[in-house]
C-alpha cells in the first residue's frame, strides 16, 4: 500500500507516524508545500498531486492557521478542495493538527483562533481510548474548529476539540508524530519565542520531550494500527 504524508514546512517530519506506516508495510512518499527558502513568505502556488494513486493521505501540521487565507491562501485553497474530493472518492485522509483543521474546513466546518492556545504535553478525554488514547499528546496550536456535519467528535479537553471521525477519515488536533528532534526544529524556527511567551520553559520542555517520547512513540503506533484497522479499514 503506498501512502502520501504532505509536509506543509521544512521542519514538520513524520516522525513516529511515518515510522510506524513503514513498520505496517505501506510505501511512502512526502512531499513539501513550503520549502526552508519560502519559509518567510509561504504564500506559494503548489500543485497537489493524484490523490487516487494513494491508498491514504496524511496532511501534517503547519505553522500557519488553516484560516489564514490572506497569508497562505494560494496553496491553501486548493489543498481544501483536494482534501474533500479526496475524502468524497473514499480514499481515507489522518489529518493532523493543521491537517485536521484542513478537514474540517474543506467539508464545511469552520476553523478560527481559539480563545487560548495550547503548547506543551496535554491529556485530553477520549470517548474512545483504544482508538485515540487520552495521551498526554503534544500541542501546539493556537486555532480550533467545528466539526463538518456527518463528522463524530470523540475526544476533546477543557480548551478544543481535539479529534473526529469522518467516514474513513480521522482528524486529530494534537501531534502524534512529535519526538524531541521536530520539536527542537520548531524552537529554532521561532517557536521558542512562543513557549517563552505563553510562560514556559523551552529547555525543561526539551527534557520532558525526551523524557516522554518512547512512551508518546507507543501511542502513537497503537493510534496508527488503530486508525488503519478501525477507521480507515486498510489492514
Amino acid at each position: 500500500m503506498r501512502a502520501l504524508l504532505v509536509q506543509h514546512d521544512h521542519v514538520t517530519a513524520s516522525g513516529p507516524v511515518g515510522d510506524r506506516l513503514r513498520e505496517r508495510g505501506f510505501e511512502i512518499d512526502e512531499i513539501m508545500v513550503v520549502s526552508e527558502e519560502n519559509f518567510d513568505n509561504p504564500n506559494v502556488d503548489f500543485e497537489f498531486p493524484d490523490a487516487s494513486q494513494y491508498d491514504l493521505v496524511i496532511p501534517m501540521g503547519a505553522p500557519w492557521g488553516a484560516w489564514d487565507d490572506a497569508c497562505i491562501g494560494r496553496w491553501l485553497q486548493p489543498e481544501l478542495e483536494w482534501v474533500r474530493s479526496t475524502i468524497e472518492a473514499d480514499i481515507p485522509v489522518l489529518g493532523i493538527c493543521f491537517g485536521g483543521q484542513l478537514i474540517a474546513r474543506a467539508l464545511g466546518g469552520t476553523v478560527a483562533r481559539g480563545a487560548q492556545s495550547e503548547i506543551g504535553w496535554k491529556t485530553i478525554y477520549s470517548d474512545d481510548t483504544s482508538l485515540v488514547s487520552n495521551g498526554p499528546w503534544f500541542q501546539f496550536h493556537y486555532d480550533q474548529w467545528t466539526m463538518p456535519e456527518g463528522a463524530v467528535e470523540i475526544a476533546r479537553n477543557p480548551i478544543a476539540p481535539q479529534a473526529f471521525t469522518y467516514g474513513r477519515s480521522l482528524a486529530v488536533q494534537f501531534h502524534p508524530e512529535l519526538n524531541s528532534a521536530i520539536l527542537e526544529g520548531w524552537l529554532d524556527q521561532g517557536g521558542i519565542n512562543e513557549v517563552i511567551a505563553s510562560g514556559q520553559n523551552p529547555e525543561i520542555m526539551i527534557a520532558l520531550t525526551r523524557d516522554e517520547e518512547g512512551r508518546a512513540a507507543e501511542r502513537t503506533a497503537a493510534l496508527v494500527d488503530a486508525f488503519l484497522e478501525r477507521v480507515a479499514k486498510l489492514v
